[in-house]
């Protein structure tokens, strides 16, 4: 069934999200303050082992680096782009018409919640590889994955910033879902660099999530991602030199 995994991925947030939710509520506030440090620290290194992984290369015994200046123009590109939108200020209104609607005006973390989880689990090469295969050839197997790797994420979240965490499920499902859509029109340009310089982007804006978490919020990390298409834009230009 083409789909099934971004269905499981959505269910494996849902019920991350609900089972915070209900932890939460026996976990004083001083203790809530100290795991979401340690989450923000936990996300930084997710963040920086994805970034290096992609830029350093061992050739001949020696390390070498690469991908370092486009991560340099993605990023101030995506930022500028992004202020210029207002990508952070969208995802928070996003984020406030849901706290109405589900009449959470008394939850002061709820968007926070919802914009912080929604990037950490859509960022990254797993949710567009694993749509475009799920799309494709109906193989589940990298979102199955993703979906037990974004389980205990949500689940930390939720229990320190509330049920705002659950609904990062519908933007997850729209853009796996989108992806698992259109696999056919996206894969014939998804190449392995691609992949790579998404992931060597995509990581070091989970970084900056970490940061985010662990000292209060320094970045606003939903205007970094139209940086995501910088390396899309950079492929293209060298497949017409």
């Amino acid at each position: 069934m083409i789909g099934l995994g971004t269905i499981v991925n959505v269910a494996s947030v849902v019920a991350a999200g609900f089972i915070g939710v209900l932890v939460k509520g026996g976990i004083k506030e001083r203790y809530q303050s100290t795991v979401m440090g340690v989450l923000g620290i936990a996300t930084m290194f997710i963040g920086a082992s994805g970034t290096l992984q992609e830029m350093f290369v061992i050739e001949n015994g020696s390390i070498s680096t690469q991908g370092t200046m486009l991560l340099v123009m993605s990023l101030i590109i995506g930022a500028v782009i992004g202020e210029l939108i207002n990508i952070e200020a969208k995802l928070e209104k996003v984020g406030e018409w849901l706290k109405e609607k589900v009449k959470a005006k008394n939850d002061n973390k709820f968007v926070d919640a919802f914009v912080n989880s929604t990037l950490v689990i859509c960022i990254g090469a797993m949710a567009i590889v694993g749509s475009l295969q799920d799309g494709l050839t109906g193989d589940h197997s990298t979102l199955f994955v993703k979906a037990a790797l974004d389980f205990p994420i949500i689940l930390i979240f939720a229990s320190t910033l509330g049920i705002g965490a659950v609904f990062s499920a519908i933007p997850l499902g729209l853009y796996q879902g989108a992806i698992t859509l259109f696999a056919g029109f996206i894969s014939p340009y998804l190449s392995d660099t691609l992949v790579s310089n998404l992931t060597l982007v995509g990581s070091a804006m989970i970084f900056a999530i970490g940061v985010n978490l662990a000292f209060g919020k320094k970045f606003k990390v939903g205007n970094f991602l139209p940086g995501l298409l910088v390396p899309v834009v950079y492929e293209l230009i060298l497949k017409f030199i």
